[in-house]
């Protein structure tokens, strides 16, 4: 089953209570994009408001860091209820470092990757993380199409993975959309960040078509 992360970014912000309510049964987990105004021009998410959003939903919670200085993040973020970090491959000199950092919280940890960065850069790391998001737009944009190369990155990212023997997972964000989600399953993807997908539609019958396009995808 295509797992889904749900992007928060995309819900009534005002009546955040409810909205997590109406989407959690079909969701695997939520994703919050954390912007800086630095490393995006984009300002996004913060500890207070995860915290007060924590006790409405008993799935995992994942912080995207699109900041420069991601580990600082790491202890108010883990304060307020994060499960799962994800940091951007650039805004690290030591990856190595951060991912220890964030081992020490006993939280997973994620690295994604912008469009111009290939997936061979995480040779190092399969080994090391839990995740590898793929991002399929400019970073920070809200709405834009998918590159149309994410595919074929996503397969080498699963070719990778198999041919290591890792666990890490797969997660494709940005440019969710109906026509684009099947060519994502296809290439191998475990997860998917939806939040138009998801907010501005019928939670339940989106996930009966997500279910549909993987029965597809298999077949």
């Amino acid at each position: 089953m295509i797992k889904c992360s749900t992007s928060l970014w995309s819900a009534d912000l005002a009546n955040l209570e409810s909205e997590i309510r109406r989407v959690e049964p079909y969701s695997q987990r939520f994703h919050l994009d954390v912007a800086d105004g630095h490393y995006t021009s984009t300002m996004l998410f913060f500890p207070d408001l995860v915290a007060q959003i924590r006790p409405h939903t008993d799935l995992p919670l994942e912080a995207h860091l699109m900041t420069r200085d991601p580990l600082g993040w790491v202890d108010p973020f883990s304060d307020a209820g994060i499960d799962i970090f994800i940091f951007c491959f650039n805004s690290l000199d030591d990856v190595a470092a951060g991912i220890d950092n964030i081992r020490q919280r006993d939280k997973k940890v994620g690295i994604s990757l912008r469009l111009d960065e290939p997936i061979e850069l995480l040779e190092p790391y399969w080994q090391e993380i839990d995740l590898v998001t793929v991002i399929g737009t400019e970073v920070g944009i809200k709405g834009a199409s998918l590159d149309p190369l994410v595919p074929k990155k996503i397969r080498d990212a699963r070719r990778r993975i198999k041919a290591v023997g890792s666990s890490t997972e797969i997660e494709a964000d940005g440019g969710i959309r109906r026509h684009t989600v099947p060519s994502l399953i296809s290439a191998g993807a475990d997860w998917i960040v939806p939040g138009s997908l998801m907010f501005d539609q019928d939670p339940a019958e989106m996930r009966r078509w997500l279910d549909e396009a993987q029965a597809a995808s298999v077949g």
